[in-house]
C-alpha cells in the first residue's frame, strides 16, 4: 500500500526462535532498513507451559547493537563479557557487538517451574562505519530510567535516541529514535519530524494515519518530512515508533553478522566456525552452529 504519507506497509514473516514463534518485520525484500534498524522481531505474545521456556543458545554478532524490550515475561541475558542480566518489561538491554560478541537468551530455571508468558521485541541497530569494530559492550537500563512523556491520552516511553525534545539515557551511536506509545481512544501521537526515516509498528488496537486505518501486525513506513500524527480508533492502541538518519552506506547481512564490508562477514563466519569467539559466561557448553547455506542480503 502507498499513499501521500505512507510509502509501504511491511507484513511480518513467521519464524521459529528457540521453540517460540516470532514475526519478522525487518529485513524484507521491500525494505532492508529504517534508519539504523536492520532487524525487527516480535516475540509472542505466547505462553510456555511449566517445564519449558525460551532457549536461544549462544550465538555471535558483529557490527550491530541488539535491543531487547519486553511487554510481558522475563529473559535472562548472558554474554561473553560476563554480563548476566534478567530483562523485565519496560527495561532495555543494549548490547554493542562491535568487533564481536556472543550471547544467549533463555528463560531462567526458576521461571520454568510454572507456566510463563513472553511478549516483546528484539531489534538490531546497524553501527556507523566508524563504530563497526567498536569494543563490545553491554548496558542495562531499568524502565524507571527512561523518559516518559504524557499529553492528553498519549503516554510515550522513549526507549532510545532523541525525539519530542527528550533524550534517552541509552547510548545510541547514530541519530535515531525508538519509542513505546500507548494511546487512549482518539488520542494522538505526532511523528518526530527531525528524523528522515520513520516507521510505526502496531502492536494492539488500531490507528488512523491520514484517513487510513491500520490493524496490528504491520510496520508502516512513512514518507520523509510529513508532519503526521497517528490516532487510536475504535479503542485504545499500542505501537512502537522507530527510525533515524539513513545509514552511511549499504550493509551486508548474513545470519547474525552485519557489516559494510563483505570480507568482514566472511571473517566472522570463519571465526565462529573455528571457535575463535569468546564463550558465553555461565553458558559455554552449547552453541548454535554456523548455517552452511544462507542467502546474504545487502541492506541500504
Amino acid at each position: 500500500m502507498a499513499s501521500d504519507t505512507i510509502d509501504t506497509v511491511l507484513i511480518p514473516r513467521t519464524h521459529d526462535l528457540g521453540g517460540f514463534e516470532v514475526r519478522r518485520a525487518l529485513p524484507t525484500q521491500d525494505r532492508r532498513m529504517v534508519g539504523p534498524f536492520i532487524f525487527f522481531d516480535q516475540m509472542g505474545p505466547g505462553e510456555f507451559l511449566a517445564g519449558n521456556g525460551l532457549d536461544v543458545r549462544p550465538h555471535p554478532h558483529i557490527g550491530l547493537a541488539t535491543v531487547t524490550y519486553l511487554f510481558e515475561g522475563e529473559i535472562m541475558h548472558r554474554d561473553s563479557l560476563g554480563s548476566v542480566q534478567p530483562i523485565r518489561p519496560g527495561d532495555v538491554n543494549w548490547m554493542t557487538a562491535g568487533s564481536g560478541i556472543a550471547h544467549s537468551e533463555r528463560t531462567d530455571r526458576a521461571r520454568r517451574a510454572h507456566s510463563n508468558r513472553l511478549f516483546g521485541i528484539q531489534s538490531w541497530i546497524a553501527l556507523p562505519q566508524a563504530q563497526e569494530e567498536a569494543t563490545p559492550a553491554f548496558a542495562h537500563h531499568p524502565a524507571a530510567s527512561l523518559p516518559m512523556l504524557r499529553d492528553g491520552g498519549a503516554s510515550v516511553r522513549l526507549i532510545a535516541g532523541e525525539a519530542w525534545g527528550e533524550r534517552s539515557p541509552v547510548a545510541a551511536l547514530s541519530p535515531m529514535f525508538y519509542a513505546d506509545v500507548a494511546l487512549e481512544t482518539n488520542a494522538v501521537v505526532p511523528l518526530p519530524q527531525e528524523h528522515a526515516e520513520r516507521a510505526a509498528y502496531v502492536l494492539e488496537g488500531a490507528v488512523d494515519a491520514s484517513g487510513d486505518r491500520f490493524e496490528p501486525g504491520g510496520m508502516l513506513i512513512f514518507r520523509p518530512g510529513d508532519g503526521l500524527a497517528l490516532r487510536a480508533v475504535g479503542g485504545p492502541a499500542r505501537l512502537l515508533l522507530l527510525g533515524g538518519a539513513p545509514m552511511d552506506g549499504p550493509r551486508h547481512l548474513f545470519w547474525n553478522f552485519v557489516s559494510s564490508r563483505r570480507e568482514r562477514i566472511e571473517q566472522a563466519k570463519a571465526d565462529w566456525k573455528a571457535g575463535r569467539f569468546a564463550k558465553v559466561v555461565q553458558d559455554g557448553e552449547e552453541f548454535i552452529p554456523l548455517p552452511e547455506e544462507r542467502i546474504s542480503l545487502r541492506a541500504g
